[in-house]
């Protein structure tokens, strides 16, 4: 199961640009570990006065991600990083907020709202297409498809475009 981290550096003043170039390059340098799949840099609005610097990585699972934050390559990025930072936090995502990555996830009752968004029509839209056809099965049977077709469409199409749609009110302070 993959597993996602969001990390928060806050740039030390004047060292932005060194950092982000710094970043781009190691974010790239980083897919030779065969564990990572995914990593991506979230930089602050233009205009803002945000020093922060997010960074979101997703992993194969637990043994490459240890793998990885053990492996040579990632310590000499630390070491290096540490002169142009503060101190990072690192957390991972599980549940909703794998869905909504970013270094601060909305409040729990906005990705609850967003989350009922993708689940309603998602669950209205099996019962009328799969459900007449999984009817005569047991069922046991019968949830676990169901419950197989909901989870897939939602990781991998309904719920990339729900957040899309309402990323602007998920990253709102309301």
């Amino acid at each position: 199961m993959p597993i996602h981290v969001a990390i928060t550096r806050k740039v030390l003043p004047g060292k932005e640009q060194e950092f982000k170039e710094a970043l781009r390059h190691f974010l790239g340098e980083s897919f030779l570990h065969g564990g990572v799949q995914g990593a991506g840099m979230i930089s602050p609005l233009p205009g803002t006065d945000s020093q922060e610097i997010g960074i979101l990585r997703t992993f194969a699972d637990e043994a490459e991600r240890d793998a990885f934050y053990n492996s040579q390559l990632f310590k000499d990025w630390e070491a290096y990083a540490s002169t142009l930072t503060e101190e990072p936090n690192y957390r991972q995502l599980s549940g909703l907020e794998a869905w909504f990555r970013s270094p601060t996830p909305p409040p729990r009752w906005k990705m609850a709202i967003a989350t009922l968004c993708g689940v309603f029509p998602t669950s209205l839209f099996l019962s009328l297409t799969i459900g007449p056809f999984v009817q005569p099965l047991p069922v046991m049977l019968r949830l676990l498809i169901i419950a197989a077709s909901m989870v897939t469409l939602l990781t991998w199409v309904v719920m990339p475009q729900v957040i899309k749609v309402f990323k602007p009110w998920l990253q709102s302070k309301d």
